[in-house]
């Protein structure tokens, strides 16, 4: 009996979250069990990371996540035709608009291959005469910053995503509750958390030397705070700074903020960035916070951290915390999305709310006050993450899905 065709799609080739699960699935799931392919749309990380691990990739360059009609309309068709060239067995979309672009392009391909599958989760279609249809949300884009009008027409695009689909496994129970009200969705959602292979860390002096060179020995900071984000708007990434900058941290006096103190290191790029140096400018913290760019393997480096934080406007799952937990590091982050089934405030980190850079400026403070504390908010985490948050757990529960649905 041969094995199924399974056909991953994802709407771009960076490398974020949605691109390191699909890179984790690809590359975890049993050969004797799948054949394994990945459509990309734009971007060129992930496509090589992929072909580098010898998953086939095929490339599908209009495809973007920005709204674009006639690139968009083309995308639907080329996944049409890729549908119908490849015919899979299983196909699993990734990401908001290959999400519903994918959806109802499969459901056409069912309809073609003389399968018309219902709305509702039905036997996954045999081979030749269809296929299953699988979408993973990694966060729902009506969280982020828009007109309300905006947000209801991606709310109502989501939910018909849901129901083209035969199933939506979703990364956090938190992101499972805000589509859950919508008819016909409850049985629709399975809950399935990222999960986090082995990392190999740099010792932190080592670490440290690779991140900021002879710098960070001569510069004598005791204490580091760092992140690893896309320098983008809904990471919140102005008001760490902010906090930074109004902090009157326990190293220095109770008049200003020690920032001699303190290396403040954000790895990654995005399109933020000039508005973020503009910021670090302004608030004289140029010999404090370090935009460093994107790093091969950023999560190699953590260990040059005391904390770490992710002051997040909108999240689903990060995988940045699970790697910082395994780490052993503190965390400080804003308790949305799925962050608080990771970290419990006040036993394995704190939780902030978003937008409140004085906030983020008392969890900071109060964690270096208390390095006892810090260290054990650390190892809590630790144990928490290598326990309950493994790739090979993910891609298990995953297997059942395509093989239950």
């Amino acid at each position: 009996m041969s094995k199924p065709k399974l056909l991953i799609v994802i709407t771009k080739g960076n490398w974020g979250g949605a691109q390191r699960y699909v890179y984790d699935l690809a590359t975890n799931l049993p050969k004797r069990e799948f054949e394994v392919t990945v459509a990309v749309g734009e971007g060129v990380i992930l496509p090589t990371r992929l072909t580098e691990a010898g998953i086939k990739t095929i490339s599908l360059p209009r495809l973007g996540r920005d709204v674009r009609v006639g690139n968009d309309w083309k995308s639907f068709f080329a996944l049409l035709k890729l549908f119908r060239s490849e015919k899979p067995n299983i196909i699993h979309l990734n990401s908001s608009k290959v999400g519903i672009l994918g959806s109802l392009a499969a459901r056409i391909y069912n309809l073609t291959a003389r399968k018309v599958p219902t709305l509702r989760s039905g036997p996954r279609p045999q081979q030749g005469v269809g296929a299953t249809i699988i979408f993973t949300a990694h966060g729902w884009a009506f969280n982020e910053k828009r007109s309300h009008l905006a947000r209801a027409i991606i709310a109502l695009l989501h939910w018909l995503t849901i129901l083209l689909a035969h199933q939506t496994i979703v990364v956090a129970d938190a992101t499972c509750r805000q589509m859950r009200h919508f008819p016909f969705t409850r049985r629709r959602m399975t809950v399935i958390r990222n999960g986090l292979a082995e990392i190999n860390f740099l010792d932190r002096p080592s670490a440290r030397v690779a991140l900021l060179g002879e710098q960070a020995i001569t510069r004598g900071h005791s204490w580091w705070l760092g992140t690893i984000s896309e320098l983008h708007k809904n990471k919140g990434l102005e008001y760490l700074i902010r906090a930074i900058a109004m902090s009157r941290t326990v190293l220095g006096s109770s008049q200003r903020p020690s920032l001699d103190s303190l290396t403040v290191v954000i790895i990654g790029e995005g399109e933020e960035r000039k508005n973020l140096e503009n910021l670090i400018k302004e608030l004289k913290l140029e010999n404090t916070v370090f935009l460093l760019g994107r790093r091969e393997n950023a999560a190699q480096y953590l260990k040059a951290f005391d904390i770490f934080t992710l002051t997040s406007i909108t999240e689903a799952f990060p995988y940045t915390i699970l790697e910082a937990g395994a780490a052993g590091l503190p965390v400080v982050a804003s308790g949305v999305g799925g962050i608080p089934e990771i970290i419990k405030s006040m036993e394995s980190g704190i939780l902030v709310k978003p937008r409140r850079p004085s906030e983020i400026a008392k969890a900071l403070e109060f964690l270096l006050a208390h390095p006892a504390k810090t260290a054990q908010f650390g190892q809590v985490l630790q144990q928490r993450v290598t326990k309950e948050f493994s790739t090979t757990r993910m891609v298990k529960q995953t297997m059942l899905v395509y093989n239950e649905t």
